[in-house]
């Protein structure tokens, strides 16, 4: 072998904001063969300043045959830990059971931005495809001087090289890679298989994680002991906006084992059991001075357009006033959505253990790297002295990117000389919620005399861009975006805002596919042969007719009495197609979803039960937003503190569920983990419409909403 080829072990550089020395990484994990990958970000996270310029995760083949993958990527149920260890075994022909998937450990993975938007299949499967390759290709070589066979005439089969003209003649990885210490970057040179190669893409199995997490082995932060830790509880304030002005904690201190800490802001009560803690922060009396306000679930729609910006566009093409002069009818229609909570089973929680000027991290988190600088710079310690080890998460979509509760840990432990557990109640859970943005949605359309839309002018308040670009034949056509969703600007909100699965995308496609069936109603025209005829994205098409033939949809004018509804949409990359049947109650105005059909182009599917998994999931959690999720609250006071306030999907409204995937194994796979949740709002909404005539414009669909559009 050449050994320009590989990689000079004897100099440094950056790895996120730690610089690493490759000879002594290298160490830190024994012998094997390495090969180092840069995992490309979106160009939105391209210029982060801790971005690594040279490796951001590896894979190692050990001296015992085994192959482990280490990446910053984190496993919270969208079943990563499965489909990206099926991409790597099948490049480098080993069993999937014999990969190991190291995940969010900070001190033995490479920096990495974080898990959400769908983006570990797109944009990590690629390179590790490549590092599959590429590591097949240096066990090859090995194997060719040690069998003395030339490369052309070897074979790869569970992790063992045989020579064509004789299977006796063979070595395994195990004993290539024994007493090696090789490590080669990631050249995307070494081509990739071919879906007629594929022995495991595609194919469906069983999560890796399944058996621990349905026999209760899984572990997560909440499930962390280590010697004298201590549980604590935290002084909360009762509005978003209040400010303390006493606090008395003189009882909670006479409850025997109980340590109390203040530090500026920060007031908790600790003790090794959490129930006795509990009750000391009962006993705290504190006063605080509330600042009126006018906004709340009503109200707050008016306030997000008087206070939106300019807006960007997104989108634009032809002559607005021209189409509009083409149109023989035309639609202006507001469409609002409020705050949504994430309610993950699993509240943020963050086990934290300081010792000396070191801290190790246990959390619930899906930005491992990020707490780690987090936690650093709330204890003043180096970032290389803190180590986050993520365990599994129970569920973020989207909500477990910032972590407040890693922070508050941290700072306790630090004060009280001890290991330190927060677990979030349900209450702070919501109170401490990054709430999906309560949006706004404007929009101007026509069509013309035979049913083709002419002209489209949308405008979205606070819900960003995300899914407000359409994919129908429009010849004049403008979209804007007025305010990101993100947070916004001090006076946009009345508490955090932040990512909620697909963020944007729900809100904006139940406005768009509302609009949609709006105008093919008036227009005398089935809703799906609408779609059709204004549609030109061929995928969409492909998607849309696949839903239609699995669903037997017949065509008929709405509202034509089935209660059949349609929406499509994109995220990720994937393009669906929803369908769905539902029953409404003319006298209660209660909907029943009775069947759902979903289908999906997203591209190559890695492992399609895992990927039906996924749509079935979007499909529950979407009926959620789409019929129940409302957040109420007064100003900064957030009203609904649980769930017999906030209702999310239960297992008797779940509709008979089916997927249909498209087959497309030679494009490259696309997100999997949100699609299928963005035309859940419409589609209900559209079948809605079909079934009583009542076209409801705020979501969520509600009982008592479809009942008073009945009345009208």
């Amino acid at each position: 072998m050449k050994n320009e080829n590989y990689l000079n072990l004897d100099f440094t550089d950056r790895l996120g904001d730690i610089l690493i020395d490759r000879r002594d990484f290298l160490k830190s994990f024994g012998g094997g063969i390495f090969i180092l990958m840069t995992i490309s970000a979106p160009s939105v996270f391209a210029q982060r300043p801790s971005l690594p310029t040279d490796f951001n995760a590896f894979l190692r083949v050990g001296e015992d045959g085994r192959v482990s993958c280490f990446t910053g990527k984190i496993e919270m149920g969208q079943g990563v830990i499965t489909s990206l260890a099926q991409m790597l075994a099948d490049e480098l022909d080993v069993d999937l059971e014999s990969v190991d998937m190291v995940m969010g450990d900070t001190d033995l993975c490479p920096w990495d931005m974080g898990t959400f938007g769908s983006m570990s299949t797109r944009f990590f499967g690629p390179p590790l495809r490549a590092a599959g390759a590429e590591g097949r290709r240096v066990l090859l070589e090995l194997a060719a001087e040690q069998l003395n066979e030339p490369i052309d005439q070897l074979v790869v089969e569970n992790g063992i090289v045989y020579a064509r003209s004789d299977n006796k003649k063979s070595v395994s990885y195990a004993q290539l890679a024994k007493g090696q210490k090789i490590a080669r970057f990631a050249s995307e040179k070494v081509p990739v298989k071919t879906p007629d190669q594929f022995k495991i893409m595609g194919k469906s199995y069983l999560r890796q994680d399944a058996r621990e997490k349905v026999t209760g082995k899984a572990k997560y932060a909440g499930d962390v002991r280590l010697p004298g830790m201590l549980y604590a509880c935290i002084l909360r304030p009762p509005d978003h906006h209040a400010k303390r002005i006493a606090v008395d904690v003189s009882a909670a201190k006479e409850v025997e084992g109980v340590r109390v800490i203040e530090e500026n802001d920060l007031i908790a009560v600790l003790h090794e059991y959490p129930d006795v803690a509990e009750k000391a922060l009962s006993k705290i009396k504190a006063e605080y001075e509330t600042p009126e306000s006018d906004l709340d679930e009503n109200t707050i729609f008016d306030h997000l357009v008087k206070v939106a910006p300019n807006g960007n566009v997104v989108a634009e093409n032809g002559d607005l006033e021209k189409g509009k002069a083409e149109a023989a009818k035309i639609f202006k229609e507001s469409f609002l959505d409020g705050y949504k909570a994430h309610t993950p089973i699993e509240p943020h929680t963050a086990v934290v253990h300081v010792e000396g000027d070191k801290a190790t991290v246990w959390p619930s988190s899906q930005t491992p790297f990020t707490a780690k600088n987090e936690v650093a710079q709330a204890l003043g310690f180096p970032a290389e002295n803190v180590r986050v080890i993520s365990p599994f998460v129970g569920g973020g979509f989207g909500g477990k990117t910032r972590n407040l509760q890693v922070v508050e840990a941290a700072r306790l432990s630090k004060l009280s000389g001890k290991p330190v557990q927060v677990a979030w109640s349900r209450e702070e859970e919501f109170f401490h919620d990054s709430f999906r943005p309560a949006a706004v949605v404007k929009i101007d359309s026509g069509v013309d005399q035979n049913g083709r839309i002419v002209f489209w002018d949308y405008h979205v308040y606070f819900a960003g861009e995300r899914g407000a670009q359409h994919f129908y034949a429009v010849p004049n056509s403008r979209t804007m975006a007025h305010g990101s969703g993100w947070g916004g600007d001090p006076g946009t909100h009345p508490f955090a805002t932040g990512a909620w699965r697909a963020p944007g995308n729900n809100t904006n496609t139940f406005a768009r596919e509302s609009q949609i069936d709006i105008m093919a109603a008036a227009a005398g025209m089935d809703p799906v042969e609408f779609r059709l005829q204004n549609m030109s994205d061929e995928k969409m098409r492909r998607v849309l007719s696949a839903a239609a033939e699995k669903f037997n949809w017949k065509p008929a004018k709405a509202p034509s009495g089935r209660g059949y509804g349609v929406a499509c949409g994109t995220d990720a990359g994937t393009s669906v197609a929803t369908m769905a049947e539902v029953a409404v109650n003319p006298d209660t105005g209660r909907v029943t979803v009775k069947r759902v059909v979903c289908a999906q182009d997203m591209g190559l599917a890695v492992n399609p039960h895992g990927a039906t998994i996924q749509m079935e999931g979007c499909i529950t959690m979407g009926l959620g937003y789409a019929m129940a999720e409302d957040l109420h609250f007064k100003g900064g006071r957030i009203l609904d503190l649980n769930f017999d306030a906030y209702e999310i999907p239960r297992f008797s409204w779940l509709p008979k569920i089916e997927t249909v995937i498209i087959d497309a194994k030679n494009d490259a796979p696309q997100g999997g983990g949100e699609p299928a949740i963005i035309t859940m709002g419409a589609v209900v909404a559209n079948a809605v419409f079909d079934a009583a005539g009542a076209r409801i414009k705020r979501l969520p669909v509600s009982a008592e909403r479809v009942k008073n559009e009945i009345k009208l």
